[in-house]
This record gives C-alpha cells, sequence and structure tokens, in this order.
C-alpha cells in the first residue's frame, strides 16, 4: 500500500494546477515509459459543463496531460464511456461539453471516438473473472485515472474506484446494475474491476467537489483539493477521500470489501500522507449526502416500532421519482435503467416501481434534473430526531 498524497489546489487555475501534479509525481516517484500508450481516463459522465461539478474539471486533464508530456510522453489518449449510448456522435459531443476537446486540441492529444470493446479475463476476481472494457483501456500500458470527488446515490461515495466504471462500454453497464443489484455485490464487482484496470496512477479532482444527489443530480461543494496515489495506493486514496468528506469505511460498500481484501487499512490514519501538512484542513463536517442513503434510525423509537420498522424497510426505501413538468422526454432515463422497468409515455417517463432494483440509473442519467430521489416521511422524521439528539 503506497502513500497518499494531498496538495491544497484553490482554484482552477492551469499553472498552479499543473504545480499541483508536478509535486503529487515528485512526492509519489511517479515514472512512466516515454514510450508508453497512455491513456487518460476522466470522469465523463454526461455531456454537461464543468461548472455543474460533475465531470473532471477540464484543467486537471490538462494539466496532468502537460506534465506527463514534459516527462517525454507523446502517445496519449483522452478516453470514457460515459452513461447511456456508446458512439462516436455520444463521445464527440461530450468531449466537446466538458471541455475535454479544447484540451486535446491545445496539447496536441487524441480523443478517444472509437467504440469498440473486448472481454478481459480477471481470473483472480472474487465475483467478477471478466470484464467488457473499451479498447483503448485494454489497449494502454498506462491508465491514468482523473476522478472527482463526489458522493453517490447507489454507492455513497464516487471517486478512484468508482471512476473505473467508465472503463465498460455504454449500455453494458446496466448489465452490470442487474446482475449485482446488491449494493455489496456491485462493490465488489467495482473493486474486481479496478484490479483489472489497475491504474497507474489516481489524481482526484477536489477542487470543487459534489455533495448531495450526485454523481449528476448535486451541488458544488469547494474543498481546494487534490489527491494523488499510484498503483495500489488507490484504495487508500479512496479512504482518505471518504474522510475528507465524513465518510467511514462501513458506510461505502468499496471501501469495506477492499479494506476485507487487505488492499487498504480499515482506518485512514493508518495510511501514510504526504504533501501539504494541513491538507486535512479541508475537510468538511457537513457534506451533504444523497437522499437515497437512508440510515437505519430505527434506535430512536421504541423497539416494537423499530422491528416494525425494518419489516417494512423495502416498501419504504428511497425511490425516484419523475417530475412530469420538467421531463423532456428525452428517453435517456429508459435507455440506462437496468431493469427496463421506465417507458415513455405521451412524451413523459413513467417508472414501473414494483421492479425498480433502486440503482437510481434514471436520476443519474437525466440530462435536466427531472427525476428526484423521494424517500419516505417517516425516514424524513426520525432523521430529524436523530439531527436533534445529536446537537
Amino acid at each position: 500500500m503506497g502513500p497518499v498524497s494531498l496538495i491544497k489546489t484553490e482554484r482552477y487555475d492551469l499553472p498552479q494546477v499543473q504545480e499541483a501534479v508536478r509535486r503529487h509525481l515528485d512526492l509519489l516517484h511517479f515514472r512512466i515509459d516515454p514510450a508508453a500508450k497512455v491513456v487518460v481516463k476522466p470522469n465523463l459522465i454526461m455531456r454537461c459543463r464543468p461548472e455543474r461539478t460533475a465531470t473532471t474539471n477540464p484543467v486537471v486533464a490538462e494539466a496532468v496531460i502537460r506534465t506527463i508530456q514534459g516527462l517525454g510522453v507523446s502517445d496519449i489518449t483522452i478516453a470514457d464511456s460515459p452513461g447511456g449510448l456508446y458512439t462516436p456522435q455520444v463521445l464527440a459531443a461530450n468531449y466537446e461539453q466538458t471541455g475535454m476537446k479544447a484540451v486535446a486540441e491545445r496539447c496536441g492529444v487524441k480523443l478517444n471516438l472509437s467504440c469498440g470493446s473486448r472481454v478481459v479475463r480477471y481470473e483472480e476476481g472474487q465475483l467478477c473473472r471478466a470484464f467488457d472494457l473499451i479498447d483503448p483501456v485494454a489497449d494502454a500500458d498506462v491508465v491514468i485515472n482523473l476522478c472527482k470527488l463526489k458522493t453517490h446515490c447507489m454507492t455513497t461515495l464516487s471517486c478512484g474506484i468508482k471512476n473505473l466504471f467508465g472503463c465498460i462500454p455504454g449500455l453494458l453497464k446496466p448489465q452490470l446494475h442487474y446482475r449485482f443489484p446488491d449494493g455489496q455485490q456491485f462493490a465488489r464487482m467495482l473493486v474486481d474491476l479496478s484490479l483489472l484496470v489497475k491504474p497507474s496512477l489516481t489524481l482526484v479532482d477536489a477542487v470543487d467537489a459534489m455533495e448531495g444527489d450526485g454523481p449528476t443530480g448535486g451541488s458544488r461543494r469547494h474543498i481546494g483539493l487534490t489527491a494523488a496515489a499510484v498503483e495500489d495506493g488507490l484504495y487508500s486514496l479512496d479512504l482518505v477521500m471518504a474522510h475528507l468528506i465524513g465518510l467511514g469505511p462501513e458506510q461505502v460498500p468499496m471501501l469495506a470489501d477492499a479494506a476485507g481484501r487487505g488492499l487498504c487499512p480499515s482506518r485512514w490514519e493508518e495510511v501514510a500522507l504526504v504533501g501539504d501538512s494541513d491538507a486535512l484542513s479541508c475537510a468538511v463536517a457537513d457534506f451533504a449526502m444523497p437522499a437515497s442513503k437512508t440510515l437505519d434510525f430505527t434506535g430512536n423509537v421504541p423497539r416494537p416500532l423499530a422491528g416494525l420498522i425494518r419489516r417494512l424497510e423495502p416498501r419504504l426505501a428511497p425511490r425516484p421519482q419523475v417530475r412530469e413538468k420538467d421531463c423532456i422526454g428525452c428517453g435517456r432515463c429508459a435507455e440506462s435503467c437496468p431493469a427496463k422497468t421506465i417507458s415513455l409515455r405521451n412524451r413523459k417517463a413513467k417508472i414501473d416501481l414494483s421492479n425498480c432494483i433502486h440503482c437510481f440509473c434514471c436520476h443519474e442519467m437525466c440530462p435536466v434534473k427531472a427525476i428526484d430521489i423521494k424517500t419516505t416521511r417517516i425516514f424524513r422524521f426520525l432523521s430529524k430526531s436523530r439531527s436533534r439528539g445529536n446537537s
């Protein structure tokens, strides 16, 4: 387990971010073969402007690319498989809107517009022993994982491990959601995938993070930090980033699984930290969690009622709900729904909740934020009761 580098980075100012990247690489003793075929894999989950904070900021991508070009690397490709269809047209529109096209033009690097993929075996996987990977990742000598720090409605945290889900092509991602609807199984699958892809460097864009109903429907939260780790330090990096926003490994299934496999410590205090000694002063005590992450509040109520709540929990669980007045009938939710429970009627999305697996892919992929996460009134009441009790 390698160290985690933390550098205070207050603004998306290219010289400032590039200096932070240079320091990260020096602190981590990162080395790269100039002849390597390198893929820079940002988080480009959907077509949206960088200000929305759902995607890796293009300044971070440019800083990393210019830094490794300074190390002699010339074969560099920016690649990701966003949610939804995986076609050249969708990719081109995504690169343009997220600012990656402009970065590629300024730096003279390639944008992946090929939509091929192939199955790559991973015999050591605990749950999955084969994954369909997009060609640029499957063919790369070096993968640089550029993730965005966000909350996530299904996995609680979106950071280094979760960002690698974008190595799965397009609509094959919902298939994995459907195969592994249980949160713990889905997390084990993601850890298996991360061990297969094995990025050489992971760098976190936490200058501005997303809180609340991430990974696309939350709000901007300024943190002013970049963080990095090499190779198997990925898991410790996510552990420290979780701590930064008030989460322990028991609240993040991927981290609980990684710690169980011995890939990272079970406590962030056991991680070796390098860089700015005061970087953890950026920690946010009141970072907003997704509405979908309803905690067990039954300790606050009489035992008979607690038992009743537990029995009713499947029916009381948070659920997606379409705001019809804002729905534009684009069909992105139906397209990305693993369980195929969404249909369009009169150009409005309709969700059949009887078969919903609560993956919240529909909420994640809605381009106009017209799908809310609804929680049952009793949980909202108990949540407030718990907050009052802790104050």
